[in-house]
């Protein structure tokens, strides 16, 4: 689904400051222009009875963090900072459901693969940004293949970061998959074996157990795949972390992707062949219900994942509400 940018209304926070959506430029000679030299996150905000609410926030910023660290890209904030940063941002402009993208980026500086003389800027911006796969896949599922093209082999690139080189393979699967009239790709390592989508991780059903790839040095740790693990144990689903040939993707029971983009998307075919009866089984539609229902404040918060964006508002409004 496209993104409806805000253009000229929009807030934009770069490096201390908020500026016009449309001030945000870099230099042509900027390091991650020619060499790809950025991190990133991608963090949903939900409306919910409380307000808007942003789903696991401290957990997204560590993995920023964490990500620029890999690189050898010191941030000069924290991630209470960074918290209090996409706040006030999402309160300036305005919106109740939004994806937020802190951002990382080498500047004008090397002119070689050296980054050192390169400085860094630190971005968050925030739009709305509906179903990533549409909201009928929500419902409906999805059409899939297997690509041709294979996730990096581990000590290759450091795929624990979310760096913004790395999706150049993931654009390949991507436009492969939607030229061959598909709406996504799976992705499979070097030995073979089902790793994940082009910005996903991917589960499988398989006689009522829930089986996902193990952490493998191929594919990204996906915070969303950490709720389903989360949501599917308090929901006493069996699950298994074992390697997945690809042959089983023809033979499951049910498939779903899982992402901060992608949410739950079911998957009802692959390479044409159907997943089970061709469409979203039931333990792909319960644990999308389960997600979606914290994220948008339908059920309760055990786990403390729910950020209310006017948390001091709503604090106030309860303590008049206890009064009155």
């Amino acid at each position: 689904m496209s993104a409806q940018f805000p253009e000229e209304d929009g807030w934009i926070w770069k490096d201390g400051e908020f500026i016009p959506w449309g001030d945000a430029r870099i230099h042509i000679m900027s390091h991650v222009i020619h060499y790809g030299s950025s991190v990133f996150e991608g963090i949903r905000c939900y409306s919910t009875p409380e307000g808007p609410a942003v789903l696991r926030l401290a957990d997204h910023l560590q993995r920023f963090k964490n990500s620029a660290k890999i690189y050898r890209m010191e941030l000069p904030y924290s991630t209470e900072e960074l918290a209090e940063v996409s706040l006030e941002l999402i309160r300036r402009n305005g919106v109740e459901e939004c994806y937020l993208r802190p951002l990382a980026i080498r500047g004008y500086g090397a002119a070689g693969l050296n980054p050192a003389s390169s400085p860094i800027e630190t971005y968050m911006i925030c739009w709305p940004w509906g179903a990533y796969l549409g909201a009928e896949a929500l419902k409906k599922g999805v059409d899939v293949c297997v690509s041709s093209w294979q996730r990096p082999a581990p000590n290759t690139f450091p795929t624990m970061a979310k760096a913004g080189g790395h999706y150049l393979n993931a654009q390949l699967m991507k436009m492969e998959a939607v030229t061959n009239g598909y709406a996504e790709a799976i992705a499979l390592n070097t030995d073979g074996k089902v790793c994940e989508g082009s910005g996903q991780n991917l589960f499988l059903v398989r006689k009522g157990t829930l089986v996902t790839p193990p952490i493998d040095g191929a594919m990204l740790t996906g915070i969303t795949r950490d709720c389903i693990l989360t949501l599917a144990g308090e929901l006493d689903i069996p699950m298994v972390m074992e390697e997945v040939p690809r042959e089983a993707l023809y033979i499951a029971d049910e498939l779903f992707f899982t992402g901060t983009a992608a949410e739950v998307s079911p998957i009802r075919s692959v390479d044409r062949v159907p997943v089970g009866g061709g469409e979203p089984g039931p333990i792909a539609r319960r644990l999308q219900e389960e997600l979606l229902g914290l994220a948008k404040g339908e059920r309760a918060d055990p786990y403390g994942w729910r950020t209310i964006v006017n948390a001091s508002e709503v604090s106030d409004a309860t303590v008049e509400a206890r009064l009155t």
